[in-house]
């Protein structure tokens, strides 16, 4: 056995029962190990357990008007001012200048809505 295992054997006798039990929480907790899974006759075995990833959900997009074929465009425009609450004249400015954000920070169900919406009329619809 290597001089640095020595060294660390000796540390660990030397720990009173409350620092070993906090050590090993603290290795449960750093290297993601369960030293509670225990084999029948040999005592207590460190088990790596593997550590999950958390992965969020998104829970708010970003609607991109990405496309509005020319003969499309008044209903398009009905829709955006509709989705949009803006004025006709701000509607048409983001019909005109596509690509361009429709709607930011709304629901899953909300962007899929309004996709369906602008899709149906003959517009295409990035979600984000």
């Amino acid at each position: 056995m290597s001089e640095k295992l020595n060294t660390i054997i000796e540390q660990l006798k030397s720990l009173t029962l409350l620092e070993a039990a906090e050590l090993v929480k603290e290795i449960e907790t750093v290297f993601g190990v369960d030293t509670s899974i225990s084999v029948a006759s040999s005592g207590p075995v460190l088990a790596v357990a593997p550590v999950a990833e958390v992965v969020e959900e998104k829970t708010s997009f970003d609607v991109l008007l990405n496309e509005v074929p020319a003969d499309k465009k008044i209903a398009i425009l009905k829709i955006v001012r509709n989705v949009t609450g803006l004025g006709l004249k701000e509607s048409k400015e983001i019909v005109d200048n596509v690509p361009k954000i429709l709607k930011e920070g709304v629901t899953k169900e909300e962007s899929e809505s309004i996709k369906k919406e602008i899709e149906a009329a003959g517009g295409k619809v990035v979600i984000k």
